[in-house]
């Protein structure tokens, strides 16, 4: 292990937090601010990462901590124990234990094996292939705690290969680089998982984050039970995800829309691996600039899924975003015929639940359109979010009926 990152509680720096702020700590927050950190010239001093015990004003010890003195986010927890021993056996245990929990979820080995925070992993995010997995470290935390990392998952789960997909923008905040790289194995072209019955392929290499969405499995059951028969148009459809499970689910016809050429060409790849090509086509384009393309033909299909990356980045960018899921709520109304099905999502981590719905209600309205509410969603299982950290629950899903 890196020497900055102290295995033994005996080894460890004492971080104290200010009178009072010991609070929300003993509540069972996971997270501890940089304004309520006595920041001492020792605490300062300590390299990003730095495995600590983090004390109450007046000495009493509140868990191990991972330590940035840089960061806003300045102490995440990894046990209440102040004694904990962090090595490669404790966080075995974690993932054995969040392994137990995805396996009793689902029959097959592809689904988010780890989910930071929520599975007391701070910071790490883990999407299991079968034998393969994608990696992002995205706390100075576990960067130290790597080589432990990669030990214990091959204790695990011994992967035949293990891809490190660190070029998330939170790794920018713990003062971090951002690097891709194969840390065991590797991969001739894309990988298979398999989601809901249908095949896919995903590039875990190029592609979008890890190469694959887990946490919208349940939302494109769902479509796919309503498919049966009906012409369907998948906005920012990635790898076909929605698009295929809808082929799957007896979708008369299905146009697939995105920027990405490659994604496409895997969407495409993957209709023909289940043997539904003859009813799927995936067109390059700009999602807005279809909607208004098909409005003003008078094009208008059974099911519109709208499923865009992030709009908003940051708050400032708010009122922004609010503006851009309204459009996009009118503009893919507008295509559904009357009795037919709009699924729209969010993964915009600062657009609350009540935003979005008001966003997408406004956007029927100018869309001169109604309808009802059959399903508010978020991610599925496998995506499961702190109870003391309920702004980490950040995909929001409506579908509807529209009349």
């Amino acid at each position: 292990m890196n020497d900055k990152a102290a295995t033994t509680a005996a080894a460890r720096p004492t971080v104290k937090l200010k009178g009072g702020e010991h609070r929300r700590v003993v509540s069972g927050h996971p997270w501890v601010f940089s304004n309520e950190v006595t920041m001492e010239t020792r605490a300062k001093a300590l390299a990003p990462g730095s495995l600590v015990t983090v004390a109450a004003y007046d000495g009493r010890a509140l868990g191990t901590f991972m330590f940035n003195p840089h960061s806003l986010i300045a102490g995440r927890l990894l046990s209440r124990d102040p004694a904990s021993t962090i090595d490669q056996q404790f966080l075995a245990e974690r993932l054995e234990r969040a392994k137990v929990l995805r396996d009793r979820l689902f029959g097959q080995p592809f689904y988010r094996l780890v989910h930071a925070e929520a599975d007391d992993l701070p910071g790490l995010v883990i999407d299991r292939y079968g034998d393969r997995l994608v990696m992002q470290v995205n706390t100075a935390g576990m960067e130290l705690l790597l080589p432990e990392l990669l030990a214990a998952l091959d204790q695990v789960l011994k992967p035949a290969a293990v891809m490190l997909r660190n070029d998330s923008a939170a790794r920018g905040l713990e003062g971090l680089e951002s690097y891709d790289r194969w840390a065991k194995g590797g991969a001739e072209g894309p990988v298979e998982l398999v989601e809901n019955g249908v095949r896919f392929l995903a590039d875990v290499g190029e592609g979008q984050k890890t190469g694959w969405f887990f946490d919208q499995r349940e939302n494109r059951a769902s479509v796919a039970r309503l498919a049966g028969g009906a012409r369907v148009l998948d906005l920012y459809c990635y790898s076909g995800g929605f698009a295929l499970q809808a082929a799957a689910g007896g979708a008369a016809a299905v146009l697939g829309v995105d920027r990405s050429e490659g994604a496409l060409a895997l969407a495409a790849r993957s209709a023909t691996l289940n043997g539904v090509e003859g009813r799927c086509r995936f067109e390059r384009g700009e999602a807005f600039g279809t909607l208004e393309k098909f409005h003003g033909q008078g094009e208008r299909f059974d099911i519109v899924v709208a499923d865009p990356p992030a709009f908003v980045k940051s708050k400032k960018e708010l009122n922004q975003a609010a503006r851009g899921y309204r459009k996009l709520a009118r503009l893919a109304a507008a295509l559904v015929k009357p009795g037919g099905f709009l699924f729209i999502a969010s993964c915009s981590h600062h657009m609350t639940v009540e935003n979005f719905g008001e966003q997408v209600a406004r956007g029927l309205g100018e869309a001169a359109r109604s309808g009802r509410i059959l399903r508010a969603s978020g991610a599925g299982p496998d995506h499961p979010v702190h109870p003391f950290l309920p702004e980490s629950a950040y995909l929001k899903a409506l579908l509807l009926q529209i009349d």
